[in-house]
């Protein structure tokens, strides 16, 4: 472990997204650093999800895209950060097959423009601000593939991604380590299993099926919904990115999971348990009745598990939330902000995904 650091500026890029509003509210309660939120508020961005802190006298937001060199600059000539957490991407695997373009430019050009600005704005400081910056991106376990029935990820897992969402993140990281081996940056890496809680938009499953669940809509499952998967609590998340921020080791990754590994039929199964117990159906009508098995999606990866034994070693982090926990927290969140996700525009529960393209030998 590296000497601790103290941030007194932290940008955040994608701060409105699901983990980036996580870790301002941490950071904010947590901390004395001023934050920086540069967000380009893209359909999937939550305002709401830190507006409780729009008028905090540590709080700052940038409206900018991360391909945006030049609103970057502005960004580090205005604020002087000493340290950046990169979440600003395109995240859902589902909208990737439909249109990978998008991720591509965001999280691959995006990530190379924000460590441009960065080695440029890291070569005006003097010795003792340069050796005080970090630049921690934060990335996901896709990247690695997908597992067999036994076995799990760790940090020298080799990359092997199946979906246009894993390839653009797995090439993000591979720029963020380029950089750090060629130019010196201070980086610090991260890759976390799926995360779930307050605030994450509904196209995404425990969220989904949350809201589909509670209108008694059909809930859809991909495949049989054997596919299994790491589940992390998104406030666990944000703790431990901050530690990866101020403790790790430049040059360093570490993964990030709770040992909280579902199938997703599992998944479906239990909110479908806690809402029963929740609000009350008429009798005899159980929402797991409304499970309905549909075509998988294209590239499905079987199963992810993290093995988080180098973060809790070396930075001394774990999780709080066990997945029963954090799931009963999270399904009674969603009861409570109805106002909310009612009002989503963007998105309407429909099937994504589902784009593919079947070429023959010869080419027709």
């Amino acid at each position: 472990m590296s000497e601790e650091l103290n941030p007194s500026a932290i940008l955040v890029t994608g701060g409105a997204g699901f983990i980036g509003a996580a870790v301002i509210r941490y950071l904010l309660t947590n901390t004395n650093a001023v934050v920086v939120n540069y967000d380009k508020l893209t359909y999937a961005a939550n305002p709401a999800a830190v507006a409780q802190f729009e008028k905090h006298p540590r709080y700052r937001f940038v409206k900018a895209c991360v391909t945006d060199i030049e609103a970057l600059r502005a960004a580090f000539a205005n604020y002087r950060p000493d340290a950046i957490m990169h979440l600003a991407a395109e995240s859902h695997v589902d909208r990737s097959i439909d249109g990978p373009t998008d991720f591509i430019h965001t999280n691959i050009v995006g990530t190379s423009v924000l460590l441009e600005a960065a080695r440029e704005y890291l070569a005006s400081l003097n010795n003792a601000a340069a050796r005080g910056f970090r630049f921690h991106h934060i990335s996901t376990d896709e990247v690695f593939g997908s597992l067999g029935d036994d076995g799990s990820f760790n940090e020298t897992t080799p990359y092997s991604p199946r979906s246009p969402y894993a390839a653009s993140k797995a090439s993000s990281d591979h720029l963020v380590r380029a950089w750090h081996a060629t130019y010196g940056m201070p980086t610090v890496l991260s890759n976390c299993s799926n995360n779930y809680g307050p605030w994450q938009f509904p196209e995404k499953l425990i969220p989904l099926t949350i809201l589909k669940a509670l209108e008694y809509e059909p809930l859809p499952v991909y495949g049989k919904g054997d596919q299994i998967r790491d589940w992390l609590h998104v406030d666990d998340h944000a703790s431990a990115l901050h530690l990866v921020l101020t403790r790790g080791r430049p040059g360093e990754s570490y993964n990030v999971g709770a040992n909280c590994e579902r199938r997703n039929l599992e998944v479906v199964e239990a909110i479908c348990d806690l809402l029963d117990e929740m609000v009350p159906a008429n009798p005899g009508r159980r929402r797991r009745d409304l499970v309905t098995f549909v075509r998988d999606r294209p590239g499905h990866d079987h199963r992810y598990a993290i093995d988080a034994r180098k973060i809790r070693t070396d930075l001394g982090w774990r999780a709080r939330e066990s997945f029963a926990s954090g799931l009963a927290k999270t399904v009674s969140w969603y009861l409570d902000q109805s106002d909310w996700w009612r009002n989503i525009e963007s998105y309407r529960g429909g099937r994504l995904g589902l784009a593919s393209v079947a070429i023959s030998a010869g080419g027709k």
